[in-house]
């Protein structure tokens, strides 16, 4: 393995800074030689969720010299969960805000510099450029691919980390010594086939383990020390507890870092994930109705049927009142259920699986059905505040 960093002649450990690190000192494997890599090195942290909470911290903790982090987002009271960077007190201000307080007072002497902005094909060589690892914690796919091309591009390394419910995966993509993102996934899945851990759920422990071996991957390649998860993919069950792992090779036509790329610039990454074929109605396409409208039916007596998607675990947290659950996988066995005469209104939590069920339910022959705009969580908000959010 290729060391990122070489033993900086400039930098320098405080008394303060001995003492510190001192646990670090005294392990052969880094020393002062190794902890001075560490403090010349510079690693730029996507996302401060989940993944990029624990990410950061550790990172921090260990003595990385200067830690970008890139997140336009604020504190939302379902993150503390799992996204320990950050605290009650810190509902409703910019993530970057509270990460940057949280890491300097886990270790002032680290350099933090924040980039309060979405992470796009117009910037991302730029904030890149100047760091020697990209640590990936986003949870999109349009991002993923952006940061898998840059460090191509720019010859870095991608320490890469996803999760969702129970099952977490890690590796290092690294092209200089294996694949890339693209060799192990030319192309995303399809809109709508993998939900987000916002529909899907995360156990909130997960992303501490995945974070914290990203955090472990990271500090590895700055020290030259140890096997990384190159050309690996690590798979682990945190239901069952047990970690598997995958041989990866690199691809030789990949279209970014095979031996012809087809890919030399930034693309545009919401294009390239997005809906692709004329025929496949999209969430905006379908019928639509506010719930401000739903409940002017209510109030004026107007019959309907209210059929929520979702899963029963969901349903068992809120519902509205009137609805009838069909949850969206048992819709094409069920829809026997439903009366295509009737005014139908469908919904699950923000309106994605509804919208859905209605395109299905549209091409099965159903005419008279609309798609509950913002789903149930719209529903608290414009409509009825003791229905719970989740």
């Amino acid at each position: 393995m290729a060391t990122l960093t070489a033993t900086p002649t400039t930098v320098q450990l405080s008394k303060d800074e001995i003492l510190r690190y001192s646990r670090h000192l005294i392990m052969p494997e880094v020393g002062m030689e190794g902890q001075l890599k560490l403090k010349a090195a510079k690693v730029l942290c996507v996302g401060t969720g989940g993944l990029g909470s624990p990410l950061a911290l550790y990172l921090a903790a260990a003595g990385i010299g200067k830690l970008g982090i890139v997140d336009f987002d604020v504190v939302d009271f379902t993150n503390l969960q799992r996204q320990v960077i950050h605290g009650t007190s810190d509902v409703g201000r910019p993530k970057l805000h509270s990460a940057r307080e949280t890491i300097q007072e886990i270790n002032p002497n680290v350099e933090v510099a924040t980039y309060e902005t979405r992470l796009t094909s117009e910037n991302a060589l730029d904030i890149i450029r100047e760091y020697d690892i990209v640590a990936d914690g986003t949870d999109n796919f349009p991002t993923r691919y952006l940061v898998n091309d840059a460090c191509v591009l720019l010859g870095k390394p991608n320490v890469y980390g996803s999760i969702f419910r129970f099952e977490g995966q890690a590796s290092v993509f690294y092209a200089k010594e294996g694949p890339c993102y693209r060799c192990l996934y030319p192309e995303p899945p399809p809109p709508g086939l993998v939900p987000s851990c916002a529909e899907g759920g995360v156990l909130g422990v997960l992303p501490g383990i995945i974070g914290c071996i990203q955090a472990l991957q990271t500090i590895k390649l700055v020290l030259g020390k140890g096997q990384t998860l190159v050309g690996r993919l690590l798979l682990f069950d945190a239901l069952n507890l047990k970690f598997r792992e995958l041989k990866l090779r690199k691809n030789p036509e990949c279209s970014i870092c095979g031996a012809d790329p087809t890919i030399t610039e930034l693309i545009d990454y919401e294009e390239f994930c997005g809906i692709r074929g004329e025929e496949h109605v999209t969430p905006s396409k379908v019928p639509e109705i506010t719930p401000l409208e739903v409940k002017k039916m209510e109030d004026e007596q107007r019959p309907f049927v209210l059929i929520d998607v979702r899963e029963p675990h969901e349903f068992q947290i809120c519902r509205i009142p009137g609805s009838k659950l069909i949850p969206l996988g048992e819709v094409p066995r069920r829809m026997h259920e439903l009366n295509s005469a009737d005014d139908i209104v469908v919904h699950c939590r923000s309106g994605m699986r509804s919208a859905q069920a209605v395109e299905f339910l549209m091409k099965s022959g159903f005419r008279k059905i609309h798609n509950l705009k913002g789903g149930i969580l719209a529903w608290s908000d414009e409509v009825d505040p003791s229905v719970p959010k989740y």
